[in-house]
């Protein structure tokens, strides 16, 4: 196991890990041990109860996070005609067709996020094995007749979470630059639309464990009693 680097060892000395803290005293600490030279993301695990393996069970959807993340995502669309244009209107990054779904097949990548028009969703689905879940989703918001504004909205703030292989979500939530009080705001709001994705099928305790942390710095475990209080958002 390789060891530890001054920085991250300096860093954990001023976490304290021996207790969940609420939201807001768990985002100032993960501030207070961001060290690294950039302006670190401030990102939030979510470990679910539910099983991962079973597609029912599946946690899936889209927030608008009050104060984005820091960073406006690469948001590639296929779509045809007017509804094209619309996309590149509103500030998509990519646009096309069959051409667009060739150049995915192919192993582009240059892209965060991608959307489609329903009529499209039948040539696209040749790239579901590929994509996997980065394919575009009804449920997701991803797939819509509403391109123009679901491309304002994903550009200015609007995130798409998913849980992962472990019954994970995990999800940037800002900057370490970002003041304390919109951190919070923007984690009380993702917290509460995790919470409201909860699947029928899902049994007993649905949010297990929430932590934070910053890109290069060490976990900080949120309170989940306190945490729970988002849900109300």
């Amino acid at each position: 196991m390789a060891k530890a680097g001054k920085r991250y060892r300096e860093a954990l000395g001023k976490v304290n890990r021996s207790e969940a803290l609420p939201p807001q005293d768990a985002l100032k600490m993960v501030k207070e041990a961001a060290a690294a030279k950039f302006d670190e993301t401030v990102d939030i695990a979510i470990r679910l109860g539910v099983d991962a393996k079973k597609g029912e069970q599946m946690v899936r959807g889209t927030v608008i996070l009050p104060h984005g993340t820091g960073k406006s995502p690469r948001v590639a669309v296929f779509a045809r005609g007017e509804r094209a244009a619309e996309a590149e209107q509103a500030g998509a990054d990519v646009v096309g067709a069959e051409d667009l779904v060739k150049r995915i097949d192919e192993g582009w990548r240059e892209f965060d996020i991608l959307v489609a028009t329903r009529d499209m969703m039948p040539t696209v689905g040749r790239l579901g094995k590929k994509l996997g879940p980065r394919m575009p989703s009804p449920k997701a918001g991803t797939v819509t007749e509403e391109i123009g504004k679901t491309v304002r909205e994903l550009k200015g703030g609007k995130v798409e979470f998913r849980m992962d292989k472990a019954g994970i979500v995990h999800q940037a939530i800002g900057k370490v630059s970002y003041p304390v009080e919109h951190l919070t705001e923007n984690f009380s709001v993702l917290v509460a639309a995790v919470s409201k994705a909860r699947p029928p099928a899902a049994k007993g305790q649905f949010v297990k464990k929430i932590s934070l942390s910053s890109t290069m710095g060490p976990s900080v475990t949120v309170d989940l009693a306190i945490a729970s209080q988002a849900e109300e958002v």
